[in-house]
């Protein structure tokens, strides 16, 4: 809504956030996903300003517009958001996560549960670093996390290589193509221009930024995250699509069954793209009843 703005942390870095939705509405954080960047958050903005609800979107260390921190891990998180909070004078607030920012949230509702009143959940990844089979996961990441394991100078290599292509904006022409690697209903909704917009063009945001920030965001998936799921104590709403490519429905619910005060709604005939987008607006009114 107000474009780009900018906070010191107390190391002298900088994070990069924007607001959307109501600005005098309830607080909620919202954790962008991977890659991508803080205007992911515009698939909140309509419903978040129908629902009275400001959504504040920081990009991650090294993402977008905010300072590049080397070998940075998960529960480096909570301060960040702490001092954001404390910026815009919130004592309180809610967390939205989508996909790749699950791992965020949890991890900020663990180390400040007196701050964090409720995390909703959507088509989130799980802690990889706990799971004993992977194939629950897209396949592309199963092949990067291989990669990791056995040539991380060549997965270097590609990501290097990959950033010329995923930091330029896709051609409308090209667009159709992309939608054929996508379960049908992501594809459908995608094909709108506008949602398709914000989660693309906010993924090429990461990349134009840095690749190294890039690299460093897809490391902290697949290590330890530094506490357990049984011990994220504030109330949980996760939604999950049953047909989510990404991170499969039987890991979703994996997770459910290891969080203590959590409430599961899975959506059928929703996949990884389509659950934020087609869902919005009760994801958001669920959050805020928490």
């Amino acid at each position: 809504m107000g474009g780009e703005r900018l906070i010191q942390l107390e190391n002298g870095d900088q994070i990069a956030f924007e607001e959307y939705g109501d600005l005098t509405g309830t607080p909620v954080m919202f954790c962008h996903g991977w890659p991508s960047s803080r205007t992911m958050a515009q698939l909140t903005n309509d419903a978040a300003r129908d629902l009275c609800i400001h959504i504040i979107s920081p990009d991650r260390p090294g993402i977008s517009g905010s300072s590049f921190q080397p070998n940075r891990r998960l529960l480096e998180w909570p301060p960040i958001v702490a001092q954001l909070a404390d910026h815009l004078g919130l004592a309180e607030f809610r967390m939205l996560a989508i996909s790749g920012g699950a791992p965020y949230a949890y991890s900020a509702a663990w180390l400040m549960p007196e701050r964090v009143r409720a995390i909703a959940i959507v088509s989130g990844a799980p802690p990889i670093a706990d799971l004993a089979d992977h194939s629950g996961l897209l396949r592309l990441y199963r092949w990067m996390l291989k990669l990791r394991r056995t040539s991380p100078e060549l997965l270097r290599i590609l990501f290097h290589g990959a950033r010329p292509f995923a930091a330029r904006r896709i051609p409308i022409r090209l667009r159709p193509l992309i939608l054929k690697f996508l379960h049908p209903s992501d594809a459908a909704v995608l094909r709108d221009s506008a949602a398709f917009e914000a989660c693309f063009e906010s993924a090429r945001r990461a990349w134009r930024g840095s690749v190294e920030g890039v690299m460093i965001d897809a490391q902290v998936y697949a290590e330890p995250w530094g506490f357990r799921l049984e011990d994220v104590n504030v109330p949980v709403r996760l939604w999950h699509g049953k047909q989510d490519r990404a991170f499969s429905f039987r890991l979703a619910d994996e997770i459910a069954k290891r969080l203590p005060n959590c409430e599961a709604r899975y959506v059928e005939g929703a996949g990884h793209y389509s659950l934020p987008i087609r869902h919005m607006r009760d994801i958001l009114a669920d959050l805020i009843a928490a």
